[in-house]
């Protein structure tokens, strides 16, 4: 199982970062890496709830076969994410299972996010820990990039 990290400083208080993390309105803008969409199916926001979350990619988007992207069908990647650790404009623990039939794409993930103030910005570090074997590192570094990205934008 592998672990990536990244971090970015985004101008915008711990408050408003943790209240995009908490929202499914606003993970259903910003939580889809580059031209991703994103649909929350479920959300119940608390220690132990969870929220169900589909991540579509677009109909363009091949991958080397010329086969459509998807852990769950054609250009779908659903998960579960379950919420272990919630400290208000601090840190986020999330349990993540995706919805596959490929074993390597199943098995907990966890996302760990943490905000730290900065002057008038936020470090905002994620930490993915259990990386099942059929996400490859780079690929989950490289979408939490697109993903950060977008937040940034969303908030600042």
């Amino acid at each position: 199982m592998s672990t990536t990290k990244n971090s970015r400083d985004i101008r915008a208080s711990a408050e408003v970062l943790y209240k995009a993390f908490t929202d499914p309105k606003a993970l259903e803008v910003w939580m889809a890496p580059g031209e991703m969409t994103g649909k929350i199916h479920k959300f119940d926001l608390r220690e132990g709830g969870s929220y169900e979350m589909s991540l579509y990619y677009p109909e363009s988007q091949k991958n080397d076969a010329g086969k459509p992207y998807g852990k769950t069908g054609d250009n779908e990647d659903k998960y579960t994410a379950r919420f272990v650790e919630l400290k208000p404009n601090e840190k986020i623990v999330l349990a993540i299972n995706f919805d596959s039939k490929d074993e390597k794409n199943t098995g907990e993930m966890i996302m760990d996010v943490t905000l730290t103030p900065k002057g008038k910005a936020t470090t905002v570090t994620i930490v993915f820990k259990n990386i099942p074997p059929g996400i490859k590192p780079e690929d989950n570094e490289k979408g939490t990039e697109m993903t950060l990205e977008k937040l940034a934008k969303y908030v600042e």
